[in-house]
This record gives structure tokens, sequence and C-alpha cells, in this order.
């Protein structure tokens, strides 16, 4: 039975202190509760989030990685790097990822297949732009997104793997996706998988919608069938809103 998963993505925000701060009333409020939990933060965020939830277990996840193990990749960072601070989850292929610095369907899978090396769970992201909604396209472009991003990837790994479905229309605008629009698409995306994979392995696998996620609207969200979770932008920068969805 999959339980529900609800992962906060800080993008670009948050220095160490702030992140302890945050760490130290997110984790007391935490206390009791039968969601799993997670944030994905910036690098510099990470071992300060991994020391401060120890024994909590709540997650620490990062926004980004690179597929090489090694070399003259300036800024970027390893899976290994990641391995060794102990973070649990990655998101991969994120739509501003994919925007603004030229994340392709092909370098999510190479990301993908290095870190089921290992034991970090990856995030990976799919969506459509309005205008490919608009036109039609929006089921067209979520399945390419699947059979390009999991190409080589085996039903063993993709057991492990959490989709967040993340239309670009709906990330930071303010604008949501209705309950009804939202639960079309995982369950599309569970069908994509179905096809791939067969029912069971398809089964095990973890859909969250993202895009706008807050507290008011966050009962409907989870309360659709094939919504596992959530990845949550701007409502995950204070504790006691992530914790009213993770209360949903």
């Amino acid at each position: 039975m999959r339980v529900p998963f609800i992962a906060g993505n800080w993008k670009m925000f948050k220095t160490k202190a702030e992140a302890a701060a945050f760490a130290k009333e997110f984790a007391a409020l935490y206390q009791g509760t039968d969601v799993k939990a997670a944030i994905c933060a910036p690098f510099t965020d990470l071992e300060v989030l991994k020391e401060a939830f120890a024994g909590t277990g709540i997650g620490v996840g990062a926004q980004n990685v690179h597929f090489a193990d090694e070399g003259a990749y300036t800024g970027e960072i390893s899976v290994s790097m990641l391995e060794e601070i102990g973070v649990d989850y990655c998101i991969v292929g994120h739509s501003e990822r994919r925007q603004y610095f030229a994340e392709t369907d092909e370098t999510v899978n190479l990301k993908l297949k290095k870190l089921f090396e290992g034991p970090i769970v990856p995030i990976m992201c799919v969506g459509e732009s309005l205008e490919q909604r608009d036109a039609g396209e929006l089921f067209d472009v979520v399945r390419g997104q699947l059979e390009k991003g999991l190409e080589g990837i085996s039903e063993e790994q993709v057991r492990r793997l959490v989709i967040a479905y993340e239309p670009i229309w709906a990330i930071g605008t303010g604008r949501t996706a209705t309950p009804e629009q939202a639960e079309e698409m995982c369950a599309f995306i569970r069908a994509a998988l179905i096809d791939l994979y067969g029912e069971e392995a398809a089964d095990d696998v973890i859909i969250q919608y993202g895009g706008s996620v807050k507290p008011a609207n966050a009962t409907e969200l989870m309360n659709q069938d094939e919504i596992d979770g959530a990845l949550v932008g701007g409502a995950s920068l204070k504790a006691a809103d992530f914790m009213a969805i993770i209360d949903f």
C-alpha cells in the first residue's frame, strides 16, 4: 500500500541559518503523523537539515544532480557527493531545470540511471505547458517524457521511483490544476506505467501532484484516488503551512 508522501521544494530560498530555524520548528510540528515528508533544499542546506532531522523520520532531498561520477563540470554536484551527506531523495527534471538550464528527457534518463545505482530515491518531474494543454497535446507530452526518461530503467528500479506531475502552467503562478485535472493526469501516468512495467510494479510508484499546492487546496487534491502526495513549492517555506498540507 502506498503511503502519502509530501515533499517540499525550497528552490533557491533559505540560508543555512534559516534552514536550521525551519527544521527546529517543523520537526516539533511533525511528530505523530503517518504521512511521509521531506524537504528538497539548496545544496548548502543539506547537511544542516540532515543533522536537524536525525531521528525524526523527515527526509532530505536535493533539487538536482549530475549524471557523471566526477569531471570538469563547474558548478555541478555528483551522486556520490549527495550520498556522502546522506541525502534521501533527489528531484530530477523539474520544469525550471528544463526551461532555464537545458534539462532534457535524455539528461533526466542519465540522472535516473545514476541515482538508481545507489540508495537515493529520484523524484522525476513531468508536465505540460499551457500551450501544449490548449493544443490537446498534454497526454502525448507526458507520455513522451515518461518513455524517454525511463528508457532502460528496470521494473525493480521503477518500483522505488516517485513521479511528480507538475503542469508547467501551475508552477509559481498561483494557478492550480483542478482536482479533476490533476487526477486525470495522475491516472494517465499510472496507466502508462502499467503499459511499460505491468500493474504490480506500477502500483508501487508514488505519484505526486505539484503546482501551487497550499493548505487551502491540499485536501481536495490529496483525496483523489491516484494522487499519492504533493511536491510543494512556496507553501513549504513556512513550517506551519507545510504542516497544514501534511495534515490534509
